[in-house]
């Protein structure tokens, strides 16, 4: 307690004394200052000022410090004139726990507040895209086509450049190629340029559209979900206000630039062209005057984005992690996630195949969240009203949650995907750390059925931190399980605490905080260094940018509870 609570707490104290009446010249001088009169006399009768609340309601309109008071008051009271025990001690207990909540509402108070300066601190530097914006590229014959890079169930993905387009920062690649195939373009106009060189920044994504019809707006209205993570600029101003009646409703959800969430900067219609291998690959999908047994339409939706050197999945087929790598990678889709969860919006098919990595300038994988084609950014929040089996519960029905795999339609039955794509996040931790997903395969775990005790353990050489998060992120039940912002703060906490994990106590924060200014000034001290781009600094950026007091301590009491079971299963051999 702090000398400026133990003087007032003192004052408090001594004025009930005085109130006992035990010093009846004092008794009567308190009484003449607060204007109330001697009975000396027979009692008068006087109009008392109304309240607003009635009179059982009084302790409501008193502060905890002020009932506190009251109660030790009463508790010297009966001590003085004889109550009985039991009515002494429980008004002196009552009065004393009170000031204790006191001291811990403002011990929470000033936390609270420590941790809002450090987040508008770091808040108010937002994340930038490396690579300058620019105002052309609304057009499919604006851009350079390569070779097929990708494809899914429902497009395909190309590499692409465009002259028009700057480079972005720390990026080489030489424009003579492009220069010349843009001369050729003015020769002759109206062709589709393609290239075989390697200098593709940009990876454009050729929807199928197989049921939309040829309509700009109808094609943008359903797909519509695609837009999700579209840059302000993607569309042009005159199709900006068609994506507004998506499926999103009368104002559509877009998502702000985060470094662990992929960036749609173009974003438009066009006729469907023979790109290479489409007669190979998807000739079903083509239209009519492409192929004449294809099933698609004419036109479709363009989306130019950033080229990724390949999915995790890739690399994690030729590369083998190290400790750290992966333990900043599984944080990474944890931040991810999290910035998705803070603006309502549920991915429904996280897996590795939809996550794009690149390395940054210390070598460590960075990865993105792309393929939003089954999220959900609706304002029904992270709740899915599921009264049919008609509705889309999300793709991947592997890596799908608990909750989700096992909900039963029904009237006025929802599903929660607030909790949904940190589970999956918990199964694609499997394959960072080497071991084969465990809910693929046929003699693979079903997310329908499974228990925890069947879960594989990670190898010994995964943290025990890190291994606690995991284990939490795949409970069945999703009211026992960590969101994606506590179980983000309990890596932070254990890569970069690991001196305050030792002495970190349940009921008091101060070390914690402690630890959370010299990690704020570190960061702070750092941010021009050569190193402000790298995976490490943007995480603990984002860390700080996001604090949250309950978030910390919900984290330390996951990690207390994960050092108390480790403790008992050590005991035990």
């Amino acid at each position: 307690m702090s000398v400026k609570h133990a003087l007032s707490r003192g004052l408090e104290l001594g004025r009930s004394v005085f109130q006992l009446g035990l010093f009846k010249p004092a008794a009567r001088v308190a009484a003449k200052f607060r204007g109330e009169r001697l009975r000396l006399s027979p009692p008068t009768r006087t109009v008392q000022p109304q309240c607003f609340l009635p009179a059982r309601y009084r302790f409501y309109r008193l502060s905890v410090s002020g009932l506190a008071a009251r109660l030790q008051s009463g508790g010297f009271r009966r001590l003085v004139g004889g109550g009985s025990p039991r009515n002494r001690t429980v008004f002196l207990a009552f009065g004393v726990g009170l000031g204790l909540i006191e001291q811990q509402l403002e011990e929470d108070k000033r936390s609270a507040a420590l941790c809002q300066e450090i987040q508008t601190v770091f808040r108010k530097k937002k994340f930038q895209s490396p690579r300058k914006p620019f105002t052309s590229g609304y057009r499919l014959e604006d851009y350079v086509i390569g070779k097929q890079i990708g494809k899914g169930c429902n497009a395909a993905v190309y590499e692409a450049a465009a002259p028009f387009a700057p480079p972005a920062e720390n990026e080489k690649f030489s424009l003579d190629q492009l220069d010349q195939n843009d001369t050729e373009e003015k020769k002759n106009p109206g062709t589709l340029r393609f290239s075989t060189t390697s200098s593709f920044p940009f990876a454009m994504k050729m929807m199928w559209n197989i049921g939309a019809g040829s309509s700009s707006d109808a094609i943008l209205r359903s797909m519509s979900m695609e837009l999700v993570p579209s840059c302000p600029q993607a569309l042009p101003k005159e199709q900006g206000v068609i994506a507004l009646d998506g499926h999103f409703g009368p104002v559509p959800k877009r998502l702000t630039a985060h470094p662990n969430v992929i960036t749609v900067y173009r974003a438009f219609t066009a006729d469907v062209p023979l790109l290479p291998g489409a007669q190979e690959e998807y000739p079903d999908v083509l239209p009519p005057r492409l192929n004449p047994m294809g099933l698609g339409s004419n036109r479709t939706l363009f989306l130019v984005m950033k080229n990724y050197p390949c999915t995790l999945r890739q690399h994690l087929e030729v590369c083998v992690p190290t400790r750290m790598q992966a333990s900043l990678m599984l944080l990474q889709l944890l931040e991810g996630v999290d910035h998705l969860c803070r603006q309502g919006i549920a991915h429904r098919d996280l897996k590795s195949d939809n996550i794009l990595l690149e390395f940054d300038c210390t070598g460590c994988p960075r990865l993105v969240i792309t393929d939003f084609g089954c999220c959900l950014a609706e304002d029904f929040g992270h709740k899915l009203p599921f009264n049919s089996r008609h509705v889309n519960r999300g793709g991947n029905g592997c890596l799908m949650a608990p909750e989700v795999a096992t909900a039963v339609p029904g009237p006025g039955i929802t599903i929660d995907y607030s909790k949904a794509d940190a589970w999956a996040v918990g199964t694609i931790a499997y394959e960072l750390f080497g071991q084969p997903n465990p809910f693929y395969g046929t003699q693979g775990l079903e997310s329908r059925s499974y228990q925890e005790r069947h879960l594989p353990p990670l190898p010994a050489t995964v943290p025990a931190d890190v291994q606690l998060v995991v284990k939490l992120l795949l409970r069945r039940n999703n009211q026992k399980r960590p969101s994606a912002r506590v179980a983000a703060n309990m890596l932070h906490i254990s890569l970069w605490g690991q001196r305050v994990l030792a002495s970190l106590d349940r009921a008091r924060m101060d070390k914690l905080l402690d630890w959370l200014l010299c990690q704020s000034a570190v960061v702070l001290l750092n941010v021009r260094g050569p190193s402000r781009s790298s995976v490490q600094a943007q995480l603990q950026r984002s860390f700080l940018s996001n604090i949250d007091l309950e978030d910390l301590r919900a984290a330390v009491r996951f990690i207390m509870y994960g050092q108390e079971h480790w403790q008992s299963v050590n005991a035990l051999y």
